[in-house]
């Protein structure tokens, strides 16, 4: 496994780097060059976008922008790549980004370089006078896609029937859709982040008698990092834990399985994060004595109890940047964000807990052309591809976030 980045040779007293870039996988949809009907949005660019190859993308993006002044407020997520970060006015994770738009209400276009769920946060969390765009539609999140609103209406109806509605509190991971996330606000439920789930679960568990009692919790979508919050940080046991399926009855559990489960996982996963194995760590640990492990708590549960650092996307970003010089690490998450930090560390050696590409090919479709085209139709005087939630989906959203916002503060140094 050689997908390091080693410490170069010194030139004009600084240290440089390398990055060794991973073998690439047919299995994955690279860089958006295609698309999974069956898990993506299929919606085509309805422009005219510039060829990928144009070397005056740059100029282009960069005057389209100097135009737009103040109207326009860019939004990069850190698993975007760089050739669209460096237009960006503000990075961060998906909450992080929508309250900086939120914040930012003289700006009647918000660009949001993400995802489809991410836009629609920013959508709920900002003015009804200003614009959400996403440059390209086709930019969705397969997570977000595996909860659909009809197949948790459904489960929540079988809970109640089964006699488990008045004691399960829905909690939805900010990774999925407004439809979900409003489902949560006229449910008593709550949204979290990566950051704050344990706080979040805490709370919902607390409306239905504390961790210690009988209650019940029904995360989504994403079904690792509800497992890895109520083991590793509420105390409970995997088999405390059971996984819906939302293609089965009762997802796929009897009534007592139920009965006495205290989390109901939602059966979800990040395509990303679900690729790495022990077997990863195992190997960077034979590569690389002594090598810190630091993963996502997206990942698999034997991957973050293999893990030495589990945390959230800012907390991984934080965590380097506290590391001594010299120190060794192996980082389980996207593939431009370790790019990214390998390039900016070039006094440690940074590797990737893969030996294929593992890019998010749904936020890697976000690309230059497709933002030179959104800047310049609102140059043109062209709203293209505005991201809209519905009044009543927006209200009943907002009541979740609002939730979590009031939430007490997590320890800093978790975060």
């Amino acid at each position: 496994m050689d997908t390091s980045v080693h410490c170069g040779p010194c030139h004009n007293g600084q240290m440089t780097s390398t990055f060794t870039e991973p073998s690439e996988s047919p299995a994955l949809l690279l860089l958006g060059g295609r698309r999974d009907d069956m898990s993506e949005r299929g919606v085509d660019c309805p422009g005219d976008l510039p060829e990928p190859s144009d070397p005056d993308l740059v100029r282009r993006a960069t005057a389209a922008k100097e135009s737009l002044g103040e109207r326009v407020f860019i939004l990069g997520h850190h698993y975007q790549r760089d050739e669209v970060i460096q237009f960006a006015d503000v990075t961060g994770d998906s909450f992080k980004l929508a309250r900086d738009a939120a914040a930012r209400p003289a700006a009647e276009f918000i660009v949001f370089c993400g995802v489809h769920f991410m836009a629609e946060s920013a959508d709920v969390l900002t003015d009804a006078s200003q614009a959400v765009i996403l440059p390209d539609m086709a930019a969705g999140c397969s997570m977000a896609d595996m909860a659909n609103i009809n197949q948790v209406e459904d489960a929540w109806e079988q809970l109640a029937e089964a006699g488990f509605g008045d004691v399960t509190i829905p909690v939805t991971y900010m990774n999925s859709t407004a439809a979900i996330k409003a489902f949560c606000g006229r449910n008593g439920g709550v949204v979290c982040t990566s950051s704050n789930a344990e706080v979040a679960m805490r709370w919902a568990f607390d409306r239905v008698g504390g961790v210690d009692g009988t209650g019940k919790v029904l995360f989504m979508p994403d079904q690792h990092l509800g497992r890895n919050t109520a083991v590793l940080q509420l105390g409970l046991s995997l088999e405390d834990c059971v996984v819906y399926d939302p293609r089965k009855p009762l997802g796929g559990n009897t009534e007592d399985e139920l009965a006495a489960a205290r989390v109901i996982l939602w059966k979800g996963h990040c395509s990303v994060h679900g690729r790495f194995r022990k077997v990863n760590v195992d190997a960077a640990r034979a590569q690389v004595p002594g090598i810190n492990v630091l993963v996502h708590p997206e990942c698999t549960h034997e991957v973050v109890t293999s893990a030495d650092y589990v945390g959230s996307t800012e907390f991984i970003i934080n965590t380097l940047n506290a590391a001594e010089p010299g120190s060794a690490w192996v980082i389980g998450t996207e593939l431009n964000l370790v790019r990214r930090l390998a390039h900016a560390h070039p006094d440690k050696q940074i590797m990737f807990l893969e030996d294929t590409v593992c890019f998010c090919s749904t936020m890697n479709r976000i690309d230059l052309p497709h933002l030179v085209w959104a800047l310049e139709s609102l140059v043109a005087g062209e709203v293209p591809n505005r991201v809209s939630v519905d009044p009543q989906t927006q209200e009943q959203a907002k009541v979740a976030l609002e939730r979590m916002l009031a939430l007490p503060a997590k320890d800093a140094s978790k975060d």
